[in-house]
């Protein structure tokens, strides 16, 4: 009987994380090179990735930087297939990219609407199609979607994010239908509000000791009574990218500390 740490073990494993250049993608790809897996990643920008590889040298982690547009089919397929030449084919998958446009609803453009689409829904399922065959004739794959809260929860202004994750969180459900059979398991996580460098002003104290209302509504929407942070999640990746959760598909985890279990204080 194999240790049950061994289970969570990445070793020998590669790993391909989605716009990982910074932010959570960032801190999750650094917890599957912790664990033992060779990590690949991607950016639109040559500059980006360059910037990039030198913070995950600087955290001691020896990455593999890609420039590729995740809603490009042909970028995608070659990006891969350079990644099965230099490193191997990808054993986890965690499709992370993503944008918002925060735009009401009535002032959005249909292109705008489907740009957001393009980047959240398309792009995992293009990537997703890519990877799949190694992890068939291999017999055995993870595919991670990043999905959101608003996967859920429907939010003013967030129309076409809301759209997209929820789209995500059913594309999770199908390939863990479609491709469970070839010992392949697809599951999401499910972000809460977690603090970053673009959240910093919502959170910061105001000279006369007031609190942002963003962020007074955050910590009543949450029973931790905090904003996430970028770390919360690398425990649940690595959790859903290793053997131990060989049995677990089509799941989606949310790591929000309470917030879709909460009703909210009573005023």
């Amino acid at each position: 009987m194999k240790d049950i740490m061994h289970k969570f073990s990445l070793e020998g494993k590669t790993a391909l994380v989605t716009g990982a250049s910074h932010g959570i993608g960032f801190a999750m790809a650094e917890a599957l090179a912790q664990a033992g897996a060779a990590v690949a990643f991607n950016s639109r920008s040559r500059e980006q990735v360059d910037k990039a590889l030198r913070a995950y040298e600087e955290r001691g982690i020896r990455a593999h930087g890609y420039v590729c547009d995740v809603t490009d089919e042909k970028q995608v397929a070659d990006t891969v297939s350079r990644i099965r030449e230099e490193i191997g084919s990808v054993d986890i998958l965690v499709n992370n990219a993503g944008i918002i446009k925060r735009i009401p609803m009535l002032e959005m453009e249909a292109a705008q609407f489907r740009q957001v689409v393009d980047t959240d829904l398309n792009a995992p399922f293009i990537v997703a199609k890519a990877v799949l065959p190694d992890m068939i004739k291999k017999g055995r794959g993870k595919i991670i979607n990043v999905c959101s809260m608003m996967s859920e929860l429907g939010r003013e202004t967030v129309s076409a994010y809301a759209a997209a994750k929820g789209g995500l969180k059913m594309l999770t459900k199908n390939i863990a239908s479609e491709y469970g059979a070839y010992n392949i398991q697809c599951n999401g996580i499910g972000p809460g509000y977690i603090a970053t460098s673009q959240t910093a002003p919502l959170r910061e104290v105001r000279t006369d000791g007031s609190r942002h209302p963003f962020d007074r509504f955050i910590l009543a929407k949450t029973p931790a009574e905090r904003w996430g942070l970028a770390e919360d999640l690398q425990g649940p990746v690595v959790f859903l990218a290793s053997e131990a959760s060989d049995f677990v598909n089509g799941h989606i985890l949310y790591v929000d500390g309470g917030i879709l279990a909460y009703i909210g204080k009573q005023p």
